[in-house]
């Protein structure tokens, strides 16, 4: 489609979002959000005619970009024939999302509990497992992000948990592998799995193995800057969790469906957690939807006591028919085998090349169409380009970038001293290309700021 202007119609809606809309993560007097006219594929546009290359899937959800054909009519028909229904009932868009994404869980997560999103997708996840167990305790990673619920937010380990941080929540964080800023003196990926490892065990030691419920980590670090755990990591975790009877939660709401050129992320460390939490991707964002995958034992445990939690829209009709048909079309337009190609061939070496050139580039880590740039002022010392939860000035190099990129005509995802390459699983080649060359103009603004 291309895009019409009607700047008018834009001034308009940017009215009143700031007159109305009050967002997320946000000083709301310090933002500037842009207006939106339309979207489509892998791009979106404003109401002045310019046109975007999403590298954010929106919020790394459009895994099958944006307004899919097959996926709007499914919606369509959906709301024609049952627009909604309360969630004890047995509805055939439910019932057809849970086999299908059941069908490619890992393991015996058979049972799938719909949930609204990713974040009360974690919040059932704890409940459950502390159920189970009877203790109290979770244990998550520093360099994570769990959702913005109150049980979530505490549970995530980046510096949006400092507000709500009630320091009574029976959370405790300790260091996954990240061997770029290794926490374990660590040099090789061997070394950096093995003290983290240790580093974890002893953590259960001292905590108390007879009070912790669940151990929750994202499969693949996602906003924390995609840190793809070292080979052994995951399966060493669960080997934990079996020797303290500990429940393992595997949070997959960024990394499954597709993101990581597997349908789920569990799969590339060949591990099966006994909770997974999904979101995003299971529908492409298009109505919202995630969910938890439910071990055998762990459903057994509710067989014939009632589990106490629920929501009105779970498995919402519309939603669960998106879902329906965004499996399908992944499944016979074979998104997922072009994450895992394109992210080979093209996004990963296309990367390294731009490491090469560019000294602002301290490393470049990722799989599939999950990818990040750690970005520096100094190789050498690996000082990051802007401090940690830098704002203001501060943060000045990384908005110099993210604006450099924008006037290239991409849509960059930027966190901290990081940049993410997180475009739609099924983006063309000629539009990995495209947001490289974008990315290779931006960085030059970056090395500007470098040592």
């Amino acid at each position: 489609m291309t895009p019409q202007p009607n700047p008018q119609v834009g001034a308009a809606v940017k009215a009143a979002d700031r007159a109305h809309v009050f967002h997320s993560w946000s000083a709301q007097e310090l933002i500037d959000p842009l207006a939106v006219a339309g979207a489509e594929g892998s791009y979106f546009w404003d109401y002045d005619g310019r046109r975007y290359l999403d590298f954010t899937s929106g919020l790394v959800f459009t895994n099958i970009g944006y307004q899919h054909p097959k996926v709007v009519a499914a919606i369509q028909e959906q709301a024609a024939t049952l627009t909604t229904f309360a969630p004890a009932f047995a509805v055939e868009a439910r019932s057809e999302a849970a086999r299908l994404i059941a069908e490619r869980t890992p393991g015996d997560l058979d049972k799938i509990f719909f949930t609204n999103g990713g974040a009360d997708a974690i919040e059932h996840a704890v409940r459950m497992a502390r159920l189970h167990t009877g203790r109290p305790k979770v244990l998550s990673a520093y360099r994570s992000y769990h959702g913005g619920t109150q049980q979530a937010v505490n549970i995530t380990g980046d510096p949006r948990r400092w507000a709500s941080d009630s320091a009574s929540a029976g959370v405790v964080h300790f260091w996954a592998p990240y061997l770029y800023r290794s926490r374990f003196y660590a040099e090789t990926e061997q070394q950096e799995c093995e003290r983290a490892l240790e580093h974890l065990e002893t953590t259960i030691a001292f905590e108390g193995p007879g009070t912790i419920a669940a151990i929750v980590l994202e499969t693949v670090p996602g906003t924390a800057g995609i840190m793809v755990p070292p080979p052994g990591y995951l399966a060493g975790v669960r080997e934990l969790c079996d020797k303290y009877g500990i429940v393992f939660v595997l949070d997959e709401v960024m990394a499954g469906f597709g993101r990581t050129g597997e349908w789920f992320a569990a799969d590339l460390f060949d591990v099966t957690p006994d909770l997974m939490t999904f979101a995003k991707g299971v529908n492409s964002g298009y109505v919202p939807l995630g969910g938890v995958a439910i071990s055998g034992k762990i459903a057994e445990t509710f067989g014939k006591r009632a589990y106490p939690g629920g929501l009105t829209y779970s498995g919402h009709p519309l939603a669960c028919a998106a879902a329906v048909a965004t499996i399908n079309v992944m499944a016979e337009e074979g998104v997922v085998e072009n994450a895992a190609n394109l992210g080979a061939r093209v996004i990963e070496p296309g990367l390294r090349e731009l490491a090469e050139r560019h000294p602002s580039v301290g490393e470049v880590r990722g799989v599939g169409m999950f990818w990040a740039l750690e970005l520096v002022k100094d190789r050498e010392t690996r000082e990051p380009l802007v401090p940690y939860n830098a704002a203001g000035e501060a943060n000045a190099p990384m908005a110099a970038f993210g604006a450099a990129a924008k006037a290239k005509g991409l849509w960059p995802f930027i966190n901290m001293n990081r940049t993410h390459v997180v475009p739609p699983c099924n983006v063309t080649e000629a539009e990995a290309k495209e947001g490289l060359a974008a990315l290779d103009t931006a960085l030059s603004v970056a090395d500007e700021y470098t040592a």
